[in-house]
């Protein structure tokens, strides 16, 4: 296989022992057709060279890749489930094959999949994706990388050939195996399940081994298990923070769905708003809103509540409740930060840039019954009100609930305004991934096996990410 030079395996978290996975195997599928190979996430490991050919027998029929981690292994986990402890979980349809090292910023990077086969953690599971689900994953990942979200990148989409029984969509659907590209699957419930055991000796090899592999500036840390709390709660916070400026619901925010790098991942039942709506939901059994739009920097805190009693079994509880207790102020000027980088703007100072960002959101408040979310960003766009004014919204940006707003505006200057040269910013709507897009992407599909609308989705995406220029993946390493 023809490789980069700039690949390089270099698998650690079979180093943690059999503790903490299982071997496992592959499926034998049917039918491996390629649907989607992320070209621009394999160029960042050194595997864009690879010819479709080769590209389906390692992410289709998962031929080991060089230096990879073989057999493949499921990870163990537990987790809080819409806060209800359950120690059945695990890697129930994926597998982690490959740790590479990214080739600008040197980070350890996980190839892991979904959909590829049963493990000891399938819990009955048929261990396989559907490939409306995997179509799902691809469109947000490529939406939240362009909106600015640190996010797992969707990496490989292949058809199986085989026909899967659903309750939740109808039966019998075409099934996939979907590769990602992640910074790490440690979640909290890897965590959790050994804190579980009682296990404080495996808790320690595994905040040693997160320290020593994502964050090895706090290797000479005195409390170790502290100071690592502390910087998962700040990428914890600016992670959710940027959820909502993209006014994203994850709808799934169990705590092994929580990643200890702070990258969302597995998107399941997640939405983009569609207006201004705290109590938004995305799954449908989520019946008491536990993840609502409006809950979701809640629903982190609460989560990494339970890390922080997990760490306690390694070190005193004082520093982690302090290191708890920052989370708010952090999240604060983290929504500060992702809000003033979603309209192309320069920060004035702490306490300015607070009264704007309040007034931003009071003023999505005044006109969230017409005015759809994305929309506004995209009006208001480097301050530009002449171009908000004189676009399709400007009767409801002329109203009251928008005065303090656009006065505010005002003082703000534009960050790197070459920007609105694009010719996205020309168009008189931008991109947008709301539930009718996706299920219409996929009637194609399901119907006629068109996937021109999915293929022109994804370069439309791609085109809004190239002209909104937000903080990249690798903008987001480090501590």
């Amino acid at each position: 296989m023809p490789i980069a030079p700039t690949y390089r395996a270099d698998p650690k978290f079979p180093e943690l022992g059999p503790e903490f996975a299982d071997a496992v195997e592959a499926a034998a599928f049917p039918a491996t057709i390629l649907r989607y190979r992320n070209d621009r996430a394999a160029a960042t490991v050194g595997l864009e060279q690879l010819t479709d050919a080769e590209w389906i027998a390692h992410f289709g029929r998962f031929e080991p890749l060089p230096g990879a981690i073989a057999p493949p292994i499921a990870q163990r986990y537990h987790g809080h489930q819409f806060r209800v402890y359950n120690p059945e979980l695990g890697d129930g349809r994926g597998f982690l094959f490959a740790q590479l090292r990214e080739a600008q910023t040197g980070r350890l990077l996980d190839l892991g999949t979904k959909g590829s086969g049963e493990t000891p953690w399938s819990r009955q599971g048929d261990g396989r994706l559907t490939l409306k689900g995997g179509l799902r994953e691809v469109l947000a990942t490529a939406m939240l990388e362009a909106l600015g979200v640190p996010t797992s990148r969707s990496f490989s989409l292949v058809e199986t050939g085989e026909a899967l029984t659903r309750t939740d969509e109808p039966s019998p659907t075409r099934a996939a195996v979907l590769v990602r590209l992640s910074h790490s699957h440690i979640r909290f419930g890897t965590f959790q399940r050994q804190a579980f055991y009682e296990r404080g000796d495996k808790v320690e090899a595994l905040v040693d081994h997160v320290i020593a592999h994502y964050y090895p500036s706090l290797t000479g840390a005195n409390d170790k298990a502290a100071a690592l709390l502390a910087v998962v709660i700040r990428k914890s916070a600016r992670l959710t923070a940027r959820w909502m400026a993209a006014g994203f619901i994850h709808g799934v925010l169990n705590t092994d769905n929580m990643s200890i790098t702070g990258e969302s991942f597995d998107y399941g039942p997640y939405r983009f708003l569609p207006r201004n709506d705290p109590n938004f939901t995305a799954a449908y059994f989520d019946q008491n809103g536990l993840y609502a739009f409006g809950r979701q920097p809640e629903a982190v805190f609460w989560n990494l509540q339970q890390l922080a009693g997990c760490l306690s079994l390694v070190t005193a509880s004082e520093p982690l409740v302090e290191a708890l207790n920052g989370f708010a102020a952090v999240y604060r000027r983290e929504l500060i930060a992702a809000m003033l980088d979603r309209l192309g703007l320069k920060p004035l100072g702490e306490e300015p840039d607070a009264v704007f960002v309040q007034a931003v959101f009071k003023a999505i408040a005044a006109g969230s019954e017409p005015l759809r979310w994305e929309p506004f960003f995209f009006d208001w766009f480097c301050g530009e009100a002449e171009r908000a004014m004189a676009g399709p919204r400007a009767a409801i940006y002329e109203t009251e609930g928008f005065a303090d707003f656009r006065r505010l505006i005002e003082d703000y200057e534009c960050d790197r305004p070459g920007r609105l040269g694009h010719p996205y910013f020309a168009r008189r709507e931008p991109e947008e991934l709301l539930i009718d897009e996706i299920e219409a992407i996929w009637a194609a599909i399901d119907k006629a096996d068109d996937w021109g609308p999915f293929e022109a989705k994804l370069a439309a995406i791609d085109a809004a990410r190239r002209a909104w220029g937000l903080p990249s993946q690798q903008s987001f390493a480090g501590t």
